[in-house]
């Protein structure tokens, strides 16, 4: 079973709620899971992935969310606007990760519900309040973290 944990920041509550719908999707994938907006260093020990979530600045991430290691991560983020930004931001929160030597999980075009809430192959992602379809991209996510997190921890435990 893989731990995940959704580590994220939001003022407005959109990050929230599209971070809440991840960890559904995680659970559903048989994962135990931490919703944390403030991770502790014993949440990052614990966790096989880390799924980010981040509001977006002028097509970047906040610098509190550059700072973590080699694990399983993805990410998830809110604009006000459609355009404002959704894929480079997660672009650019996954250059930082490639730099931590992380292995970064995308939804890509892996399942239908991706198609509803946009298309973005890179993260899930919304556009203000998340729309049913948001969230649904969201829990796909939050699976295909657990699931490929889960196979990565049995791998580790049966070499070691």
């Amino acid at each position: 079973m893989a731990r995940v944990a959704m580590i994220y920041y939001g003022a407005t509550g959109n990050v929230r709620r599209l971070a809440h719908a991840v960890e559904e999707g995680a659970q559903a994938a048989g994962a135990e899971t931490r919703d944390e907006p403030e991770a502790s260093l014993d949440d990052l020990k614990w966790a096989d992935a880390y799924v980010f979530g981040t509001p977006i600045r002028f097509g970047n991430v906040l610098s509190q969310l550059k700072q973590f290691p080699d694990k399983v991560v993805s990410g998830f983020t809110s604009a006000q606007n459609p355009h404002g930004g959704q894929e480079s931001t997660l672009l650019a929160l996954f250059n930082t990760m490639y730099h931590r030597g992380a292995i970064v999980v995308t939804p890509g075009y892996t399942d239908d519900r991706v198609f509803p809430a946009g298309g973005n192959p890179y993260g899930a992602s919304s556009s203000l309040e998340p729309a049913e379809a948001d969230l649904g991209a969201a829990r796909h996510l939050g699976e295909r973290v657990a699931s490929l997190a889960g196979r990565l921890a049995m791998a580790g435990t049966a070499a070691g």
